[in-house]
């Protein structure tokens, strides 16, 4: 139970922390709105925390979790520049 917590807790935290960081401080950046800017970003995420993975409470399954989460955040943050907000 508490691992699905953790798993969730991460994916949302890394959604809302990129989308943020999209939204803020690289609006005025050309190259995010490449189509793969969110995959540069999930990847570089998902490998920058994987050595994290040897700690007992962090598995590598949650450093990829983190990553899709920042992906994920990277497109909307992209998506919410385009349409104004």
């Amino acid at each position: 139970m508490i691992g699905l917590l953790l798993t969730i807790g991460v994916a949302v935290a890394g959604f809302v922390v990129a989308r943020n960081f999209v939204r803020q401080r690289l609006r005025f950046v050309d190259g995010i709105r490449s189509p793969f800017a969110p995959l540069v970003a999930g990847v570089a995420v998902a490998l920058i925390t994987w050595p994290l993975a040897i700690l007992p409470v962090i598995t590598t399954g949650l450093c990829a979790v983190l990553g899709i989460g920042a992906g994920l955040g990277t497109r909307s943050g992209v998506k919410a520049l385009r349409s104004g907000d």
